[in-house]
């Protein structure tokens, strides 16, 4: 026992040996440095996330991702270290014979080093455990998807706030249950993280549109079209440019339908989604506006094919053509990420009373200041305020006076609108991506029901309004006269035959046309 222990018998000669040798080389030094710095900011960052009510993404980030790494680089130090200062020194001493690893337990010191590296191994793979899960739902949190990259992905997040779905997470949609797709979204996001980085990524960000996981396992997780039924009332609430402001209502059951195949014919727009038929169609775009080819398979395995007219493409090329199978994303492609055009915005506001109905030509000149062309954001926000002011002041200088809160509540409302729906530094609006759900400022439905797309025997896909919805009342000003049976719908301006022309040719989300 005398030889095992130094003359004061407290600490062994081996252990104070190979402590030297441990921290006779700089390499080990840092290494222990680093991994001690790390190690400490890891329970810190950790501590101030468990209590912390709402805690930052960037605390995830470093708790879970970054630290761990330092930690991990320090350990693999100390033995590289190690390793160098030994074959250094068997170089200087080359007559000096080999010495390998010798584990004996009958020495104090090398029991102390034993335990010591196996509790440090068991704690440390128990938080590098803990660490992992906690990393991996940091990285599909709502977070670490619409706030860590804050400047890319600010118009979306901002979007995704305002939504029906702010209260579902990204990756249920975006990535779904199982492995593989959380995999391959992974590796995707690993390349948008680089181009952030480099600063390379396009502005504004694309619209995923191929490649997307099939709506059948991301929505209808929670919306089911099989137990969708009848219609749903609609109110559309519209106010004119003109002085009053007038306000104009139409009230609709929108034929929503759906339902199971096994005890009832499907109907309804939901006739679409599979239930009651399989619907493939050909696409002449990217981002799948030009409808060329439509072929539809009843539940009976009876085809129906519809060729557009104005298509220059062969039955041959059709034939050869990729086929994409609808599914909801076809008409419902912005369900989170909306955009709200100027005039609907302000629409809403009105409606909600943010905005003063009373306020003369509110709506026009609303509608104006949010359209203008700025810049940057800043530019914006002080170019509403100056257009709102300079109209009141020319026109009704002395209402300018007597509403000056009201003006001023009308031009913070403005501004929150503009922040919600226009990023300029990203070159997003509300024209930027297509919104296919209804057919107002954008085709959506008229890709299809156009009544151009026919068939060999004639069968036409109809334009007809009553097709997907039943107008039951439409009124400007007065309260409107209600009817359960139907009418057809009225424009505020004739336009003739309301099947010549589509929606979008004349409503562009900004001034009236």
């Amino acid at each position: 026992m005398a030889a095992d222990r130094s003359s004061n018998g407290s600490v062994p000669a081996a252990g104070i040996s190979r402590l030297r040798e441990l921290l006779s080389n700089p390499l080990s030094l840092v290494g222990l440095a680093l991994a001690v710095v790390a190690l400490v900011n890891i329970l810190f960052l950790f501590l101030i996330d468990l209590m912390s009510d709402r805690p930052s993404p960037y605390i995830g980030i470093l708790a879970y991702m970054v630290a761990p790494g330092f930690l991990i680089l320090g350990l693999l130090l100390v033995p590289i270290g190690v390793w160098n200062d030994r074959r250094r020194r068997r170089s200087q001493q080359a007559g000096e014979a080999s010495r390998y690893l010798r584990i004996d337990f009958s020495d104090p010191g090398q029991r102390g080093a034993v335990a010591f590296f196996l509790s440090f191994t068991i704690i440390f793979v128990m938080m590098s455990a803990v660490g992992s899960y906690r990393a991996y739902e940091f990285t599909d949190s709502v977070q670490f998807c619409g706030q860590l990259c804050h400047s890319v992905m600010s118009p979306e997040f901002t979007a995704y706030q305002l939504s029906p779905h702010a209260r579902v997470a990204c990756v249920d949609c975006h990535v779904g249950a199982g492995a593989t797709w959380y995999v391959r979204s992974k590796l995707s996001g690993a390349r948008q993280v680089i181009a952030t980085i480099s600063n390379t990524f396009p502005r504004p960000i694309p619209t995923p549109v191929h490649n997307l996981r099939p709506a059948q396992e991301t929505c209808e997780q929670c919306h089911w079209p099989r137990k969708f039924y009848g219609a749903q009332l609609k109110v559309f609430t519209h106010y004119a440019n003109d002085e009053r402001n007038t306000v104009r209502q139409i009230r609709m059951l929108i034929k929503t339908g759906g339902g199971d195949p096994t005890t009832g014919a499907p109907s309804g727009i939901h006739w679409h989604m599979n239930i009651g038929n399989e619907i493939n169609y050909v696409a002449t775009d990217d981002k799948r506006q030009v409808i060329a080819y439509v072929h539809v398979k009843d539940l009976q395995g009876r085809v129906t094919e519809y060729f557009a007219k104005d298509s220059t493409l062969s039955k041959e090329q059709l034939q050869n053509a990729a086929k994409h199978r609808m599914d909801c994303v076809d008409c419902h492609n912005r369900p989170t990420h909306i955009y709200v055009p100027p005039d609907q915005s302000v629409d809403q506001a009105l409606l909600a009373r943010r905005i003063d109905v009373s306020l003369p030509f509110i709506k026009q000149t609303s509608v104006t200041a949010l359209t203008a062309p700025y810049k940057t954001t800043d530019e914006a926000m002080q170019g509403i305020a100056t257009e709102v002011h300079k109209f009141y002041s020319e026109k009704y200088p002395a209402l300018e006076k007597s509403k000056d809160l009201e003006i001023r509540y009308a031009i913070s409302e403005l501004q929150r609108s503009y922040r919600s729906t226009t990023f300029p530094e990203m070159k997003l609006d509300w024209k930027t991506h297509t919104n296919n759900i209804g057919h107002f400022y954008f085709n959506g439905c008229f890709r299809c029901h156009d009544g151009q797309h026919v068939s060999a025997d004639g069968k036409v896909i109809r334009k007809d309004c009553d097709t997907c919805h039943t107008v039951l009342s439409q009124q400007e000003g007065e309260a409107p006269a209600i009817t359960n049976e139907g009418m057809p719908f009225k424009h505020p301006i004739d336009l003739g035959d309301m099947t010549a022309v589509n929606c979008s040719d004349c409503h562009s989300g900004g001034a009236s046309p």
